[in-house]
Protein backbone atom coordinates (compact mmCIF):
# COMPACT_ATOMS: atom_id res chain seq x y z
CA UNK A 1 0.00 0.00 0.00
CA UNK A 2 1.23 3.43 -1.09
CA UNK A 3 1.94 6.38 1.64
CA UNK A 4 1.61 9.99 1.07
CA UNK A 5 4.13 12.12 1.76
CA UNK A 6 2.76 15.01 4.00
CA UNK A 7 6.13 16.91 4.88
CA UNK A 8 5.57 19.71 2.40
CA UNK A 9 2.47 19.98 4.13
CA UNK A 10 4.29 20.50 7.42
CA UNK A 11 6.94 22.99 5.95
CA UNK A 12 3.69 25.56 3.94
CA UNK A 13 1.10 25.58 6.26
CA UNK A 14 0.65 26.51 9.50
CA UNK A 15 -1.57 24.85 12.12
CA UNK A 16 -2.38 22.35 9.66
CA UNK A 17 -0.32 19.14 11.39
CA UNK A 18 -3.42 17.95 13.11
CA UNK A 19 -4.98 17.88 10.13
CA UNK A 20 -1.95 15.68 8.51
CA UNK A 21 -1.95 13.49 11.18
CA UNK A 22 -5.53 12.66 10.86
CA UNK A 23 -4.88 12.04 7.23
CA UNK A 24 -1.78 9.72 7.95
CA UNK A 25 -3.53 7.43 10.44
CA UNK A 26 -6.86 7.30 8.01
CA UNK A 27 -4.35 5.96 5.45
CA UNK A 28 -2.67 3.49 7.63
CA UNK A 29 -5.50 1.87 8.58
CA UNK A 30 -4.99 2.15 12.19
CA UNK A 31 -7.91 2.83 13.96
CA UNK A 32 -11.08 0.34 14.78
CA UNK A 33 -11.79 -2.61 13.64
CA UNK A 34 -16.07 -2.14 12.94
CA UNK A 35 -17.04 -2.98 16.14
CA UNK A 36 -19.13 -1.81 17.27
CA UNK A 37 -21.13 -0.93 13.87
CA UNK A 38 -22.70 2.22 13.69
CA UNK A 39 -24.05 5.68 11.91
CA UNK A 40 -22.88 8.68 11.62
CA UNK A 41 -26.37 11.10 10.39
CA UNK A 42 -26.78 14.43 9.36
CA UNK A 43 -30.14 16.12 10.47
CA UNK A 44 -29.64 19.75 9.97
CA UNK A 45 -26.62 21.59 9.01
CA UNK A 46 -25.20 22.04 12.58
CA UNK A 47 -27.04 19.03 13.80
CA UNK A 48 -25.36 15.42 13.98
CA UNK A 49 -26.48 12.23 15.60
CA UNK A 50 -23.65 9.20 15.83
CA UNK A 51 -25.66 6.06 16.47
CA UNK A 52 -23.73 2.99 17.55
CA UNK A 53 -25.73 -0.56 17.73
CA UNK A 54 -24.98 -1.89 21.56
CA UNK A 55 -27.02 -4.73 21.79
CA UNK A 56 -26.66 -6.33 25.05
CA UNK A 57 -24.80 -3.10 26.90
CA UNK A 58 -26.74 -1.46 29.28
CA UNK A 59 -26.55 2.01 30.64
CA UNK A 60 -23.86 1.79 33.07
CA UNK A 61 -21.83 -0.52 31.33
CA UNK A 62 -21.16 2.45 28.33
CA UNK A 63 -19.21 5.52 29.59
CA UNK A 64 -18.95 8.30 27.12
CA UNK A 65 -15.71 10.61 26.77
CA UNK A 66 -15.81 14.48 25.32
CA UNK A 67 -12.00 15.50 25.42
CA UNK A 68 -11.09 18.47 23.19
CA UNK A 69 -11.68 17.19 19.90
CA UNK A 70 -12.06 13.26 20.73
CA UNK A 71 -15.34 11.91 21.34
CA UNK A 72 -14.73 8.37 23.48
CA UNK A 73 -17.12 5.43 23.59
CA UNK A 74 -16.27 2.82 25.87
CA UNK A 75 -18.68 -0.36 26.26
CA UNK A 76 -17.75 -2.69 29.46
CA UNK A 77 -19.66 -5.65 30.50
CA UNK A 78 -18.90 -7.93 33.81
CA UNK A 79 -18.12 -11.15 32.85
CA UNK A 80 -20.93 -13.69 33.77
CA UNK A 81 -20.53 -15.95 36.56
CA UNK A 82 -22.23 -19.00 34.90
CA UNK A 83 -20.67 -20.74 31.83
CA UNK A 84 -23.22 -21.11 28.79
CA UNK A 85 -23.01 -23.73 26.05
CA UNK A 86 -23.71 -22.13 22.64
CA UNK A 87 -24.31 -23.76 19.23
CA UNK A 88 -23.57 -20.64 17.89
CA UNK A 89 -22.80 -16.82 19.47
CA UNK A 90 -22.95 -14.08 16.74
CA UNK A 91 -23.60 -11.93 19.35
CA UNK A 92 -20.20 -9.98 20.72
CA UNK A 93 -20.06 -9.59 24.13
CA UNK A 94 -16.59 -7.83 24.63
CA UNK A 95 -15.97 -4.82 25.63
CA UNK A 96 -15.26 -2.21 23.01
CA UNK A 97 -13.11 1.68 22.52
CA UNK A 98 -14.56 3.70 19.28
CA UNK A 99 -12.83 7.05 19.38
CA UNK A 100 -14.38 9.88 17.16
CA UNK A 101 -12.39 12.96 15.91
CA UNK A 102 -14.61 15.92 16.07
CA UNK A 103 -14.22 18.96 13.94
CA UNK A 104 -13.77 22.43 15.83
CA UNK A 105 -16.57 23.90 17.30
CA UNK A 106 -18.12 20.59 17.86
CA UNK A 107 -19.69 20.25 21.27
CA UNK A 108 -22.11 16.74 22.04
CA UNK A 109 -25.36 17.47 23.56
CA UNK A 110 -26.52 14.34 24.65
CA UNK A 111 -26.93 10.75 24.41
CA UNK A 112 -29.68 7.74 24.40
CA UNK A 113 -30.03 4.44 24.92
CA UNK A 114 -32.74 3.19 23.05
CA UNK A 115 -33.52 -0.53 21.82
CA UNK A 116 -30.14 -1.28 21.57
CA UNK A 117 -28.73 1.59 19.81
CA UNK A 118 -26.69 4.07 21.22
CA UNK A 119 -27.82 7.50 19.69
CA UNK A 120 -25.25 10.58 20.48
CA UNK A 121 -26.05 14.33 19.21
CA UNK A 122 -23.68 16.77 18.60
CA UNK A 123 -24.43 20.48 17.64
CA UNK A 124 -21.47 22.59 15.50
CA UNK A 125 -21.58 25.83 17.74
CA UNK A 126 -19.59 28.52 16.10
CA UNK A 127 -18.86 31.59 18.20
CA UNK A 128 -19.77 35.02 17.02
CA UNK A 129 -15.92 35.66 16.75
CA UNK A 130 -15.51 33.10 14.12
CA UNK A 131 -18.60 34.00 12.10
CA UNK A 132 -18.41 35.82 8.72
CA UNK A 133 -18.86 39.23 9.40
CA UNK A 134 -19.24 42.44 7.04
CA UNK A 135 -16.91 45.21 6.96
CA UNK A 136 -17.93 48.42 6.39
CA UNK A 137 -15.89 50.57 3.34
CA UNK A 138 -15.03 54.00 4.82
CA UNK A 139 -13.92 56.77 2.68
CA UNK A 140 -10.05 57.91 2.38
CA UNK A 141 -9.39 60.68 4.52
Amino acid sequence: MSRFDFSPLYRSAIGFDRLASLMENAASGTGNNGYPPYNIELLSENQYRISMAVAGFARQDLDITSHENTLTVKGHKEQEQESRNYLYQGIAERGFERRFQLADHIKVVGADLENGLLHIDLVREVPEAAKPRSIAIGQAE
